[in-house]
């Protein structure tokens, strides 16, 4: 059993990489070769929870990269299909509506991250950031 702070063992980091591949904790301890209860104790210890919760961050940050990588020619798709004078006028207003959804929300996000790093601003200094004005001499 490890302590806090301790590195987990082979048989765990198996566990882990199981746990990221089955869809069921029964078929993840069967993947690795350890009883459900053994699975659920593992689940239990902090170091566990750490590196099982790193190891699905790790997992997510590379989906969203492939998806990244993947949205210029998505795009492209897109403007494809709307400026297709064959394709279906459903078709070439659905990619259309798609674009400007997109859009709005990329828009929304830019701005939400500026409200935040504001506030984030005025946590740090305690002046809004609106607040601030060039003295001049």
């Amino acid at each position: 059993m490890n302590g806090h702070g301790e590195k987990l063992s082979r048989k765990q980091e198996q566990a882990i990489l199981a746990l990221l591949s089955q869809p069921t904790l029964q078929a993840a301890s069967q993947g690795c070769g350890v009883s459900e209860s053994t699975l659920g104790r593992w689940m239990r210890l902090p170091d566990f929870q750490n590196r099982y919760r790193e190891a699905r961050r790790e997992m997510i940050n590379g989906a969203i990269a492939n998806l990244q990588q993947a949205s210029g020619e998505a795009v492209n798709c897109l403007r494809t299909v709307m400026r297709d004078a064959q394709a279906s006028a459903s078709s070439r207003a659905a990619a259309a509506k798609t674009v400007l959804e997109f859009a709005l929300k990329a828009t929304e996000f830019e701005e939400l991250e500026q409200r935040v790093l504001a506030i984030e601003e005025y946590q740090r200094t305690g002046v809004a950031p609106n607040s601030r004005r060039e003295v001049s001499a």
